[in-house]
């Protein structure tokens, strides 16, 4: 086979980075609304202290690359030079057979530029080159001025590298699946939602509130069908068959080809099989075996299944502690989560506000709210005749902070004795405020020296992501 001339290599890189000629990134990328997770990442890229490259990492089709376009545009408002900036998607297959240091020389000598000046080079889709990680820490050794910026979706592959092979040299960056909060921002909501405050016998507490839950609620339901891509989330077309986006561009992209070439996994469809039976029943709680009985695959292979689906953040496993607040020294059963409710509509059909699996998939939601927060470790409780659906424990004690029962109805405002489950773990472990969802009411009320703050698992949801993101406002609730 004939290799490509070094004249195409160069006009392909040309072709990539039009900004050189008209000092703007194209109109496709511009027209795009920034993902609120930009104004993390970017701090990153700026820093100039450390001499470290920037590795965003996340699932297939969160927005990566369109954040490195909106990156790229930022850097030129802020006055670094167009052609000071290069992009190189390293899955072309004219690159094939390149290295990351013989590229950066094309860009230079392309522009007539010398390293001794400052350069944000950026590759995308970096873990299509074998050995990266390598290629990678050698430039930032021996480029002082450049700035190194690489993505890649096998998140599994891409952390485990970063983290053997650039220590000290490289800074990870995980790009997760929309928040509610991103999504109502996205889609110009943003009026639904105001700040207030809550008082209960003198004491206030500021809370995100809205003058229209229904409407609200119409678009949690639909974020829990559509929401964790923002281009699923943009298009109408794409939801009228998510089913042939979601599960061809990103489920099948990441069980057929990415986890087999990373793990050297040879049967896919037992993969397929498990990753199906979990989304299906997303929330519940799963023992091995029964898993194992449901999907056919052999229980020591599902434990490494599931932590592959974990690493390619497909899932998160929540571990369970008793009504003590004590962990299992042996823990046989375990709750599974999405870390994303749209996958679940992809692979089966959209749910309806009051259909059969809303309550797990409005879980599961909030759920990957929390997965956003990187410093916060949820668990369950789980008792003979208990239940709590999510716990906080402090690090240093291992005491319960808060407690947390989600429910998507409205019964149990009037009907409290029936939350005795929680009850009896709030006063067994000492908390005497908890919170309880619900669908569209808000109210605060006392029992037996228990105060329950009854709130709609919509703007809950909003809340917990929004304070997972929004880190200069750090709005809170109660137990946050």
């Amino acid at each position: 086979m004939r290799p490509f001339s070094k004249e195409q290599i160069a006009n392909k890189i040309k072709f990539e980075n039009p900004w050189w000629s008209t000092g703007a990134i194209d109109d496709y990328y511009a027209s795009m609304k920034r993902r609120l997770y930009f104004d993390l990442f970017s701090p990153l890229v700026y820093e100039k202290s450390v001499k470290r490259a920037v590795v965003l990492m996340g699932p297939r089709r969160v927005g990566k690359t369109v954040m490195l376009f909106h990156l790229i545009q930022d850097l030129i408002d802020t006055g670094v030079s167009p052609k000071s900036i290069c992009y190189l998607s390293i899955e072309n297959p004219i690159y094939s057979g390149l290295s990351l240091e013989e590229l950066l020389l094309y860009f230079l000598e392309i522009t007539e530029q010398t390293p001794l000046n400052e350069h944000y080079i950026i590759f995308d889709e970096i873990q299509y080159l074998k050995n990266w990680e390598l290629h990678l820490k050698t430039l930032v050794d021996s480029y002082h001025k450049i700035k190194f910026i690489v993505s890649g979706s096998a998140a599994a592959a891409l952390k485990l590298k970063s983290n053997e092979s650039g220590a000290g040299r490289f800074t990870d960056f995980m790009l997760p699946p929309l928040t509610f909060h991103e999504y109502i921002d996205l889609k110009d909501l943003s009026k639904l939602i105001t700040l207030g405050s809550k008082t209960w016998k003198g004491v206030s507490k500021n809370y995100f509130q809205t003058e229209d839950i229904q409407e609200l609620n119409k678009h949690f339901v639909d974020y829990i069908n559509f929401g964790g891509y923002p281009e699923v989330s943009l298009s109408k077309e794409i939801q009228s068959d998510p089913g042939r986006y979601i599960r061809n561009d990103i489920i099948d992209k990441v069980l057929l080809r990415d986890l087999p070439s990373l793990y050297g996994i040879k049967d896919v469809q037992e993969l397929n099989l498990l990753f199906t039976t979990i989304a299906y029943n997303s929330g519940n709680e799963f023992t091995y075996e029964q898993l194992s009985i449901n999907s056919g695959v052999a229980k020591n292979t599902i434990k490494r299944y599931i932590e592959y689906l974990e690493a390619a953040f497909l899932i998160r496993v929540i571990n369970k502690i008793d009504q003590n607040s004590k962990k299992f020294k042996r823990a046989t059963s375990f709750k599974i989560y999405l870390t994303n409710p749209s996958l679940r509509s992809a692979l089966f059909s959209p749910i309806e506000k009051d259909g059969d699996f809303i309550g797990n998939m409005v879980e599961t939601a909030i759920f990957s709210q929390w997965g956003h927060n990187t410093g916060f470790k949820p668990y369950y409780a789980r008792w003979k005749g208990g239940e709590v659906d999510i716990v906080s424990l402090s690090a240093e004690k291992q005491k319960p902070l808060w407690a947390v029962e989600i429910k998507w109805s409205n019964r149990y405002v009037k009907s409290i004795h029936k939350l005795s489950n929680l009850k009896s773990f709030c006063v067994k472990n000492h908390i005497d405020r908890t919170l309880v969802t619900t669908i569209d009411i808000e109210e605060i009320k006392e029992d037996d020296g228990l105060i329950y703050d009854f709130t709609p698992c919509s703007l809950y949801c909003y809340t917990v992501g929004r304070n997972a993101v929004d880190e200069k406002l750090n709005l809170t609730m109660y137990h946050k």
